[in-house]
């Protein structure tokens, strides 16, 4: 398995040509992105070649519109594991530019497609849209697909709870602070991951350490605190997380902090990998310390009881 990050113009490795190829932004990598990648192995497996998708280094709306930039559900790196993990034999990422947007849906296809990758088979989501314009559609790609001999199937729209899984309901259901339902959506924990910074130190000084989290490079959970699983290493450790201002300390800035349950070492200056199974409570002032630290012992116990692990 390998990821290559390619001009639209150049070819990949000879490994990752005459398979069956599908393409999208994959942010997220949720359900229906899953079977998008169970699709074409299966079409992959038919033809005796590899399942290649292919994504964007930018998402193309973010080029074509700047200012609309916000922070993704993946960054790209995690992307290509998780594709990986769904099936993909290879991950190819397109550095999106203004040549590449610039492609009709046709040359997109002679180009990317048929040509540089030499797919056999092409596996699309029910909506897919692509070329200049957005003015390629699933039609469009199964004519193509027709004349140039190659194989096309179209997936149906994958759904849950009787409405459609999609990267905005992700990325909703984030917002609002329920990661229970978009791990629901994802069927696995969201997560983000960052560097261990200095923060205000104040934590000690009352009884809960945190690790304070920075360069995070991917969307935060709404406000809120939560039952987490932080890894460190590689190694799970239960913790409780706090994202939102301190206003019991008057202070407005957004921060993320994890307690680890039980753990003692130092974590400063290491990468953090905060997964998310229950949100526990809103963020909200208290009258002080004392009053703050009673409520920080009933969120670690109630921490406890949705991790499943004992009291430390």
């Amino acid at each position: 398995m390998a990821t290559a990050h390619l001009d639209w113009s150049e070819y990949p490795p000879p490994e990752f040509t005459g398979g069956a190829v599908t393409v999208g932004n994959f942010d997220g990598v949720h359900r229906g992105h899953q079977a998008l990648v169970a699709a074409a192995r299966e079409q992959a497996d038919r033809v005796r070649g590899p399942a290649v998708v292919v994504t964007f280094g930018t998402p193309p709306h973010q080029v074509l519109h700047p200012g609309s930039e916000r922070p993704p559900l993946t960054t790209i790196a995690r992307r290509a594991e998780l594709l990986h993990a769904a099936g993909a034999d290879h991950v190819v990422v397109l550095r999106t530019g203004p040549a590449l947007l610039a492609l009709s849906p046709e040359a997109f296809f002679e180009d990317v497609i048929a040509r540089q990758l030499g797919a056999r088979a092409v596996v699309e989501g029910y909506d897919f849209r692509f070329g200049r314009g957005r003015a390629g559609t699933n039609e469009t790609l199964r004519a193509l697909c027709a004349e140039a001999g190659l194989a096309f199937a179209d997936l149906a729209q994958v759904a849950l709870a009787g409405e459609p899984v999609s990267s905005s309901r992700v990325r909703g259901a984030l917002v609002g602070g329920d990661v229970a339902r978009a791990a629901e959506l994802l069927a696995r924990p969201y997560r983000i991951a960052g560097t261990v910074v200095t923060g205000a130190r104040r934590g000690r000084t009352i009884g809960f350490p945190t690790a304070n989290l920075g360069d995070v490079a991917t969307l935060l959970p709404g406000n809120g605190v939560y039952a987490v699983r932080a890894l460190v290493n590689g190694v799970s450790h239960p913790a409780a997380a706090n994202i939102g201002p301190n206003p019991t300390f008057g202070e407005d800035a957004r921060k993320i902090e994890v307690h680890l349950l039980g753990f003692a070492g130092d974590l400063y200056g290491r990468e953090l990998t905060v997964e998310f199974v229950s949100r526990l409570r809103e963020t909200r002032p208290f009258g002080g310390a004392a009053e703050l630290v009673e409520q920080l012992k009933r969120d670690i116990e109630h921490a406890t009881r949705v991790l499943g692990v004992s009291q430390p």
